[in-house]
């Protein structure tokens, strides 16, 4: 398998010409004193340097060998402790951390192009330091000053790790009917008893201690509370104690990710302390959960950047058929880059990794105004988050596999096998599309909740603000600037459409989700492939400057349509849908 390169330009040109991160920090004071672009420059070169030499080399072995449980041990994989370490003493978990508990209080606008060079180097070490970061920021946000200060040091150093333990047998998505109870003890803590199931990072031994964020029901109640259960006990001066309570039942068997523990978590009145108020623990946790899901959405991402690697240097250097025409050298064979289908595949790859890499960026700059801004600036972020935060995680991780898919296409049979490693791409990402809350469910969070749930002020204010932005660019095609617009228009009067009739049909927004946010995500894409295209005729670098121009018209032909069809389907309604009566499924 290739190794992993990182693409920096293409990273260095979001953050400074197209969403120019140096303003947005230096409208930040808490931002300003951390981080300049010289700095974040630095920083991603050590991120690339990282990931390509550290963590890339034990994908491959990792996903062969996979996690262990054996006497009530989760063993991980030959060199992920080692790798863990280095990376942990690099400061990378507590990356975006608070500074007063040991963080490095870096922007999530840089945060997640670092966590894209992780993902793209290996998904499943990866979401080992990604748990921690958003049990951290959980913390950090509802937890007492005591808990700040006793857990939140040795989880931003990378000395404990973090899992984030929500989903029960009966309990997926409708987290109502979950059964663990916590019972009130005189000294201000509780009991915890009850299994959870499908915990990412539930246990391991890339740590001395995992801290746990679980989801319980007081007595004689029916509302939902959060606390934290760490793995060992910690006393009053930091030191580690006696088990706390807290065991592993088993591991999962999974398609993918196999280097990363799945666990089922068993709590037998384990010791744990409340975060937040009672029956609030689903507001605290959506504070983690809003960081987690574009994290998952940037699994997809880093997916797909290194599916596009890997395909295009196969693409070079496999020689199959003639191009059309005859070959331009003369030859017998031409490597298949020549072949329109193969082009095709790259090309559709391409154009939807760039423009979700600026996705992941705005995203992270929205996060970091909504965290620390102020006003007006502060409020109007934190709506877009609101907006932003389930696409992200949907669409991005949707284009993932779907890039992962086309890849292995490039690859044809030779996909199909381990040696080439393309396969174990398909298999690893397959799950971004699932956990952290199904696509669907993000579908319907975004059209239900985020777009009609405030009658189209979110959504209208921030298209405003991008046909606005559209107008103003003066180096793009006008055509396509007039056909961005138009869709922009036709997505706000599908979303008037369900929203003047959800309370009459109240299945139209569960069965039109999907193609909504579908619709807004390649209308959304086509958006920054102008922005992209524009911001690119100023540089330098004629090649580069070329290559965006190639790109962004390209998107606008072959893949912008995409919305037309996701429209006409929204349009549709729920009638077909819902109207064929269940005992004929």
């Amino acid at each position: 398998m290739n190794p992993y390169q990182a693409p920096l330009a293409e990273m260095k040109f979001l953050l400074d010409k197209v969403f120019d991160a140096p303003q947005t920090w230096a409208s930040l004071p808490e931002i300003a004193e951390t981080v300049d672009l010289d700095t974040a420059i630095a920083i991603m070169d050590e991120a690339d340097k990282i990931s390509r030499e550290l963590i890339h080399p034990i994908n491959r072995s990792g996903d062969e060998q996979g996690v262990v449980h054996q006497d009530a041990k989760v063993i991980t994989p030959d060199g992920f402790k080692e790798v863990y370490n280095q990376y942990a003493e690099g400061g990378w978990v507590g990356f975006c951390g608070d500074p007063e508990f040991g963080g490095m209080g870096m922007p999530k606008m840089l945060g997640v192009l670092v966590d894209e060079m992780a993902y793209s180097a290996c998904n499943s070490f990866t979401l080992y330091g990604s748990l921690t970061a958003g049990a951290a920021l959980c913390i950090n946000a509802h937890g007492s000053e005591e808990l700040k200060e006793k857990y939140l040091p040795m989880m931003y150093c990378g000395e404990w790790a973090g899992a984030m333990d929500m989903t029960e047998p009966q309990a997926g998505s409708d987290l109502r009917n979950i059964r663990t109870k916590a019972t009130p003890n005189d000294d201000g803590s509780y009991n915890i008893s009850g299994s959870k199931i499908f915990i990412t990072g539930g246990d391991h031994d890339l740590t001395e201690n995992v801290i746990h964020l679980v989801l319980a029901k007081l007595p004689d109640s029916n509302g939902i509370s959060l606390f934290l259960v760490p793995k060992i006990k910690v006393d009053d001066q930091g030191n580690l104690g006696e088990s706390n309570g807290v065991t592993v039942g088993s591991i999962e068997h999974k398609m993918g990710l196999k280097a990363s523990a799945t666990c089922v978590m068993n709590y037998d009145d384990a010791q744990g302390y409340l975060i937040g108020s009672p029956n609030r623990g689903l507001v605290c946790m959506f504070t983690m959960m809003n960081y987690e899901r574009l994290a998952i959405g940037i699994q997809g991402l880093g997916t797909s950047q290194a599916a596009y690697q890997m395909a295009a240097d196969y693409a070079k250097e496999r020689v199959q058929g003639v191009a059309a025409g005859g070959s331009p050298t003369g030859a017998t064979s031409d490597p298949i880059l020549v072949h329109g289908d193969v082009r095709r595949m790259l090309l559709n790859i391409r154009v939807l990794t760039e423009a979700g890499r600026a996705l992941s960026v705005l995203t992270g700059q929205q996060l970091d105004i909504a965290k620390f801004g102020e006003g007006d600036a502060q409020a109007k972020a934190s709506r877009y988050v609101g907006l932003l935060t389930p696409v992200s995680k949907a669409f991005l991780s949707d284009r993932g596999l779907d890039a992962a898919i086309t890849a292995q296409q490039v690859f044809g049979g030779h996909g199909y096998i381990r040696e080439t490693g393309i396969e174990q791409l398909v298999r690893d990402t397959r799950i971004a599309q699932i956990y952290e809350g199904t696509n669907g469910i993000q579908a319907i969070d975004f059209l239900g909740r985020k777009v009609t749930g405030d009658n189209l002020v979110a959504l209208t204010e921030f298209v405003t603000e991008c046909t606005d932005k559209l107008t103003s660019l003066t180096q793009v095609d006008e055509s396509h600037k007039a056909k961005v617009i138009v869709l922009f228009d036709e997505l706000l009067a599908a979303a008037k459409m369900v929203n003047d009739n959800k309370s009459t049909q109240p299945a139209i927004v569960n069965a039109s989700a999907v193609d909504f946010l579908d619709a807004f995500g390649h209308i959304l894409y086509g958006y920054f492939w102008l922005l992209m295209s524009d911001a690119a005729s100023n540089e330098p670098d004629a090649e580069f400057a070329s290559q965006k121009r190639y790109l962004s018209d390209f998107y606008i032909a072959k893949m912008l349509p995409k919305a037309k069809y996701h429209l006409a389907q929204v349009r549709e309604g729920d009638s077909t849908v819902m109207s064929m009566p269940e005992n004929l499924f």
